[in-house]
């Protein structure tokens, strides 16, 4: 299996972001990592290998970058306007630099994004906001409400980056046909603490008529062993 490492220098963030990127060709799969996670946790943490059969068989190519959590969401030293900001500055980050280098890297047009955990919010709500760049959206014991990390502050750029409260009011066609285009699925094994949004988030794909597929799973640890298992199960079937 190729695995490649890029470093380069982010115009939006000022700084130097780091990726991994395994395959020669297939599918552009963009992976987030767990929470306040790096570039290289889905390869230590055996997702990598759990995905080896589709990435030699070259259906998908995996791009790993990093994220930036601890200085945007988790960054409590800051006012939550700062942190929704720098999530912000991230989001341009992944639009420009990551999706359009899949573009150039692989020839598609679109991209599967996933995560795990954290990780899975930011698969969802790039998806849900840049839907026209996504063909599928593969969330493991994601985690959607940003409130837990604004304490009561609210503006504009808050409530067009939580799904919980833009989605069930979103009624442009320009957004809505394209979403409606994406295979989602939501992934949850029983008993983590994200069972909750998970089942509501699906209530309001239900409500707006939004095709997905929520798994609800007693058959696999909840962990990287069960993530790994389920993120392998639910790409493949993407090529069945």
């Amino acid at each position: 299996m190729e695995e490649t490492y890029h470093k380069w220098y982010s115009q939006f963030l000022k700084r130097d972001l780091e990726m991994l990127v395994f395959g020669e060709f297939g599918e552009p799969v963009i992976l987030f990592p767990h929470k306040k996670g790096r570039f290289y946790d889905c390869k230590d943490n055996g997702m990598i290998a759990a995905l080896e059969s589709l990435i030699d068989s070259r259906k998908i190519k995996v791009y790993c970058p990093d994220t930036i959590d601890e200085e945007s969401w988790y960054n409590f030293s800051v006012h939550p306007s700062e942190r929704v900001k720098k999530h912000l500055l991230y989001e341009s980050t992944i639009i420009k630099d990551v999706v359009e280098f899949t573009k150039y890297d692989t020839g598609k047009e679109r991209v599967i994004l996933g995560g795990v955990d954290f990780g899975g919010y930011h698969a969802l709500n790039l998806s849900l906001k840049r839907p026209e760049l996504v063909s599928a959206m593969i969330s493991v014991n994601g985690f959607y409400d940003i409130k837990q990390f604004i304490m009561g502050y609210y503006d504009e750029d808050c409530y067009f980056n939580n799904p919980f409260d833009y989605l069930p009011n979103l009624t442009d066609r320009k957004y809505l046909d394209p979403i409606e285009k994406i295979k989602f699925i939501f992934g949850v094994i029983e008993g983590d603490l994200s069972m909750r949004e998970n089942l509501e988030m699906s209530s309001i794909f239900k409500f707006k008529k939004i095709g997905h597929r929520l798994d609800l799973r007693n058959d696999v640890p909840n962990g990287w062993d069960g993530w790994n298992k389920l993120m392998n199960e639910y790409l493949s079937q993407l090529f069945d």
